[in-house]
This record gives structure tokens, C-alpha cells and sequence, in this order.
């Protein structure tokens, strides 16, 4: 007779469920089935295989964040407490494994199989097997999700009519909430975008903290390392830790993937904050954007545009306010670990070098726009020596179309006249009574130093530099301190310069207004003998020049959101002052533009274009300077006030009139 413990034990076995078969075996017979051509059963076992490995990949987190609060390390510890309480959490860590996986699945995978299944392999088995069962949504889902972290790799299924929207079956749920957050601010629709963006933020942090409890398991060691040599326990367990520190310094890295691939965008958690304290400032909820803008100033100290949306924030509330606690605790913790691995990687005797994770260099991550506070024209700084920036691309060459909605005007020449790449001048933009209204305009509203941060000599001390925004001049005209018919002229006239560029250079989506400056330049009288200085020094509009090492580096502090540029010129009763087109050495002129009323020039922003402004020797030369960018995010705060005021203006004009024009369609 069997006794009562055995009796348990065998109805123990018969009543609960078989623990899962490993997924690593199960991956191994779906790859065999595959070459038998039993796609049925590829498609079966590989999707347990998947579903084996993620469950498994959720159960060590649960455990070890459960065996992480039951032993804790508790202040500075002797070897004993030490090896004590990693013995205690380990194994705590497989008991809690067994019951949840079985004690099957807590073998060692082979380095090759978990490779497959982070370069996600097992996806590309499964498109090709769905494919050939006819099953054609769900072998483009695969492939799309097999194409994530393999981009070099055709998508084929992309252009197949008929199919549902492809999803990323591995994309997580920061991921995912950011991509949707997205197309909501596209949309327009702030208030959603801002919910999305918060709950996207949340699960980063999520994250970040199960990525690195992941990292506590056991870390390799070659068998030639020195460590096996320690001379005790405790050194040993130390140099597991720097192991450890240095998986979860992989974390950071790792998380910050951009949706849609698997490819390190090191701002992509500080871009939260960016798109946030937009969308907060779009649905006036400013001291919100004002925590974010702070936020954004943690990770890229140095990031112009946000100091001067902090000021600007600051300025409409009347105080200002704080980084936001989840952030700065984030980093601190972040600073604290780097500390850290230094040392213990020198008691390790192995090389470290802290990364860049939260690069400024390249692409549409490492700035942004608004508010006013500076006219966007950046002094040479010399940087021969930086070999890690990234150097600046010209955008695609495509110009010569021109809409009749916005004649007349005389195209002057195009790129080849000017000697050189994305480049206009055009003659007759405004008409000489627009030109005088705007330049009388421009003595009532600009301010000396407005755009420089007050400086009224900023680029050289020969002359004096005063600006306008549009939402100032607005004001101004509201309150009736310059004609209100004047100041709608310069946001209308800067709109009409905006569609002519947008026109001219073919571009395939909108362009948008980064800045808008009214701005005037005068000789000052007694300072122009011997001048050998120019008004603008040459530069780029939305990168560093080099003209030491012939290129321009898209990085901060310039503008490198900035895609167009342009200046439509009120008046040429002045002496000197022409614009002029170099080569990349800053010293060779390409063309030179003289200015006068109605001219505009228009030009990509990038390196392919340096240019800048010889001396004003005489009299006074005025502008309206525009900058445009294609991205969204990076539209200037004024400009959408300006916006605002322009429909509230309309409106009203239309119930005491009965009216029903829109004022920019008089041009």
C-alpha cells in the first residue's frame, strides 16, 4: 500500500498542468519542421516558442523583483552579509522560477538560440511559413516585425494591397503609447497627445526597471578573465556587480529605440519632454510646460531653444519652475552607477569609457524652436578639432515651380545663376508702398538688441541692430501704437514669402515658420573708416561651419531644425550691405545680392549654402528675416499666437463688417 506522502505526490503530478517545454527546444523543432516543409507545425511550435520565451522573460522579473524586496542589501555590508543575501535572493530567485515556468525552462539557453531570438529570428521562419499556407496578414505582420531589427532587409509585404495596418508583434508599450502620441500631435489633438506622451513616459520607466532586474542574473566570465583569480568571494561578487552596472548602462541604450526599428536614437527619452511641453503650452496648460522644458535642460543643458522657452514660459506665468522629480532621480541614480563602474572597472582591470546617451549631434532630436529671443544667425566658432559631429547633408535638389496665386513677381535667377544649390532671387515680391508702410512700421516697433538678448551691436559694433516680432507688432497695432492695417501687412507679407518658398522648392509637405524677424541694421556715424568687418559674419543657418576642414556639423548650439531661409528686403537706399553666397571656406563669394525693396532671396539652410552680409557703411538697410522648418514640432510659439490673434481679428472685423474674406487671400 502506497503511503499518504506518495499518494500526494503522484495525484500532485496528475492534477497539475505539464510545465511548459522549453523555448529553445520548441525553436529547434519548429527550425526542423520548417526544412521539412510541415509549415503548420512551424507556424505552431514557433509561436509557442515565442510565447515560451516572453512568459519566461515576465516571470524572471516578477521573481527577481519579489526576491530583490525579500533580501535586501542593507547599508554597507561585511563578506559574510554579502554573500549571505546573494545567496538568499538566488535562491529565492530559482524557487519562484520553478513554480512559475517549471524547472525545465530554467536550463541555459545557448548563446546562439538567444541571439536568434533577439534579432528576431524566429519572425522571419514564420513569414515565410505563413506565406505559404496563404495566410497573408499574418506573414506580413511577422515580416514587419522581423524587419524591425533586420531594416537591411526588403519589407515585401509594404506595398501589398488589401492588408491591415502592420504591426510590430515586438514592439513594447513605451514604444507603441509614443508612436500614437505622435499622430495625435500631428493631428493636432494636444490634449490626447499630452495623455499618450504621460503614458508613454510611464512605461519607459516601467521599462527601465525591468530591463534592469534583468541584468542581475548571472553574468559570463571567460575562463582566461583574471577575475577566477580573485583572492576572495567578496572581490568576486564586486566584479559581478560591474558586470551588472554595465548591463544596466545597456538598458539606457536599449530603451532608447526608436519605433520602427531597432536602432540607438539616444534623445529619445528627453524627446518626451520636448513634444510635451509643446502640447501642454497648445492647451495652455504652461506651468506643465514649463516643468517639461526643465525637464528637456537636464539631459541637453546646453539646448538653446529650450533656455529661451524656459525664459519665455517663465515670463507668461510670472515665476518659474522645476525639473520634473522622475527625471532627476533617473539621472542621479544614472551619474551614480557611472561613478561606479569607473572604479570598478579599474578594479577589474578593464578600459571604460562613459557613452554619449544623451547625444545633441544629427538629426531632428537635438533642438527645437520657439520662442523668440534670437534671430537665428550664429557667429563662426571654430571647431577643427571635433571629429565625432556629424556633418550636414544638403537636402534634396528640387526647385522651379512657382503658384500664380502669389504674382507678380520676377524670378531673377535660380540656383545655377547664383552658383550654386537651392537657391532663388526673385524681384516685385511687395510693392514700393508695401516696403514704405513696413519700414516706417519698423521705426515705431523694433527694439535695439530685440532677437540678441539685448545686444545692440551683436555680429559687429560698427552697427546697430534693432527687431520685431510678428506677435509684437501685432500688439502694437491692437493697442494702436502703429496702424493695425501695417502690422497685419507683415504677418500677411511673411505668409506670401512662406508659400513662395514652399512653392519654388517643390517640397512635399508643408513648411512651417521656425522664426519671423523684422529687423534694420544702421551705420553708426563716426565708426566706418577702415572698416574691414562684415554686418553678418558667414555662417549656416542650421549648422556649425568649418571652414578650416570644409564642412558644416549639424549639431547644437545651431539651429538644426531649419530647413529654408529667406530675406525679402524693404529698401536699397543704403551703402554696402549686399548678401553674398560663399564656398565652404567662408572666403570665396559666389554671388552677391544687393538689396532693394521687394527683393527676396531664398535658400536651403544647411551647408551647402554659407552666406552672410558685408559692411552697412551708411544709412539704415531693413529686412524681414524668415526662417522655415518642414518639421511641426518645431513650429515658432509666436507665430501660432500670431495665428490666433489674426482669426480673432478676422472674426471680429467680420461682424461689424459682414464680411466674409480672408485677408490673406487680398495678396
Amino acid at each position: 500500500m502506497r503511503s499518504a506522502v506518495a499518494l500526494a505526490a503522484l495525484l500532485s503530478s496528475l492534477l497539475s498542468p505539464a510545465a511548459p517545454e522549453p523555448y529553445d527546444a520548441l525553436y529547434s523543432d519548429a527550425v526542423d519542421a520548417f526544412h521539412g516543409g510541415d509549415y503548420r507545425r512551424v507556424v505552431r511550435l514557433m509561436e509557442e516558442a515565442l510565447r515560451g520565451a516572453a512568459e519566461l522573460r515576465r516571470a524572471r522579473i516578477r521573481c527577481r523583483l519579489a526576491c530583490e524586496d525579500q533580501h535586501r542589501f542593507r547599508g554597507p555590508a561585511s563578506e559574510p552579509q554579502l554573500c549571505d543575501t546573494v545567496l538568499r535572493r538566488a535562491a529565492c530567485l530559482r524557487g519562484c522560477l520553478e513554480r512559475s515556468v517549471g524547472a525545465q525552462s530554467l536550463h541555459k539557453v545557448s548563446e546562439e538560440v538567444a541571439q536568434d531570438f533577439q534579432r528576431r529570428v524566429p519572425y522571419n521562419y514564420l513569414q515565410m511559413a505563413y506565406y505559404q499556407l496563404k495566410e497573408v496578414d499574418k506573414a506580413a505582420s511577422a515580416a514587419h516585425t522581423y524587419f524591425q531589427a533586420n531594416p537591411e532587409h526588403v519589407e515585401q509585404y509594404k506595398s501589398t494591397e488589401g492588408l491591415e495596418q502592420l504591426v510590430d508583434r515586438e514592439a513594447r508599450p513605451h514604444q507603441r503609447a509614443f508612436s500614437e502620441a505622435v499622430k495625435m500631435y500631428d493631428q493636432g489633438r494636444y490634449e490626447e497627445a499630452a495623455g499618450l506622451f504621460e503614458e508613454a513616459l510611464s512605461e519607459y520607466y516601467r521599462a527601465d526597471v525591468e530591463c534592469r532586474v534583468l541584468c542581475e542574473g548571472p553574468q559570463r566570465f571567460e575562463e582566461q578573465d583574471h577575475v577566477l583569480y580573485r583572492h576572495s568571494l567578496y572581490e568576486l561578487i564586486s566584479d559581478h556587480f560591474t558586470q551588472v552596472l554595465h548591463c544596466q548602462h545597456e538598458c539606457v541604450r536599449d530603451l532608447a529605440t526608436r519605433p520602427g526599428r531597432l536602432s540607438p536614437m539616444e534623445n529619445f527619452l528627453p524627446l518626451h519632454y520636448d513634444y510635451l511641453q509643446f502640447a501642454y503650452f497648445q492647451v495652455n496648460a504652461v506651468q506643465e510646460a514649463l516643468a517639461c522644458a526643465h525637464t528637456y535642460l537636464l539631459f541637453h543643458k546646453a539646448a538653446e531653444f529650450m533656455m529661451e522657452n524656459v525664459a519665455y514660459y517663465t515670463d507668461v506665468l510670472g515665476h518659474d519652475g522645476e525639473p520634473r522629480e522622475e527625471a532627476e532621480r533617473y539621472l542621479r541614480r544614472h551619474k551614480q552607477e557611472s561613478e561606479l563602474l569607473v572604479l570598478g572597472s579599474q578594479n577589474m582591470g578593464v578600459d571604460y569609457a562613459e557613452g554619449n546617451y544623451w547625444s545633441s549631434s544629427g538629426g531632428r532630436e537635438d533642438a527645437s524652436r520657439i520662442p523668440s529671443g534670437t534671430d537665428g544667425w550664429l557667429e563662426y566658432v571654430p571647431i577643427s578639432e571635433k571629429r565625432n559631429a556629424t556633418a550636414a547633408a544638403a537636402p534634396e535638389l528640387r526647385e522651379g515651380e512657382l503658384k500664380k496665386a502669389d504674382r507678380p513677381f520676377l524670378l531673377v535667377k535660380a540656383s545655377a545663376a547664383l552658383n550654386g544649390t537651392q537657391r532663388v532671387l526673385l524681384d516685385h515680391v511687395i510693392s514700393e508702398d508695401e516696403c514704405t508702410e513696413l519700414k516706417n512700421m519698423a521705426h515705431a516697433v523694433t527694439m535695439a538688441g530685440d532677437g540678441y538678448r539685448g545686444k545692440m551691436s551683436p555680429h559687429t559694433p560698427n552697427e546697430r541692430f534693432e527687431g520685431a516680432t510678428v506677435l509684437r507688432t501685432l500688439q502694437y497695432g491692437y493697442e494702436g501704437r502703429v496702424p493695425l492695417r501695417s502690422a497685419r501687412l507683415f504677418y500677411d507679407v511673411s505668409e506670401k514669402a512662406r508659400r513662395i518658398v514652399e512653392s519654388y522648392f517643390m517640397l512635399n509637405s508643408t513648411l512651417h515658420f521656425s522664426y519671423t524677424h523684422l529687423v534694420c541694421r544702421t551705420a553708426i556715424q563716426g565708426q566706418q573708416d577702415h572698416r574691414n568687418d562684415l554686418s553678418h559674419p558667414i555662417h549656416a543657418d542650421n549648422c556649425l561651419l568649418d571652414p578650416d576642414a570644409n564642412e558644416c556639423w549639424r549639431e547644437a548650439p545651431a539651429y538644426t531644425y531649419r530647413d529654408y531661409s529667406a530675406l525679402l528686403y524693404l529698401n536699397g537706399d543704403f551703402e554696402g550691405g549686399e548678401f553674398i553666397f560663399t564656398e565652404m571656406d567662408a572666403k570665396t563669394v559666389t554671388a552677391a545680392v544687393k538689396p532693394k525693396c521687394g527683393r527676396m532671396v531664398g535658400f536651403s539652410s544647411g551647408g551647402e549654402n554659407p552666406h552672410g552680409v558685408r559692411a552697412v557703411t551708411s544709412g539704415q538697410r531693413c529686412a524681414v528675416a524668415l526662417w522655415f522648418t518642414l518639421d511641426p514640432l518645431f513650429r515658432e510659439l509666436e507665430r501660432l499666437q500670431a495665428d490666433e490673434v489674426m482669426e480673432a481679428l478676422d472674426g471680429h472685423q467680420q461682424r461689424e463688417h459682414g464680411l466674409h474674406i480672408n485677408p490673406k487671400d487680398e495678396l
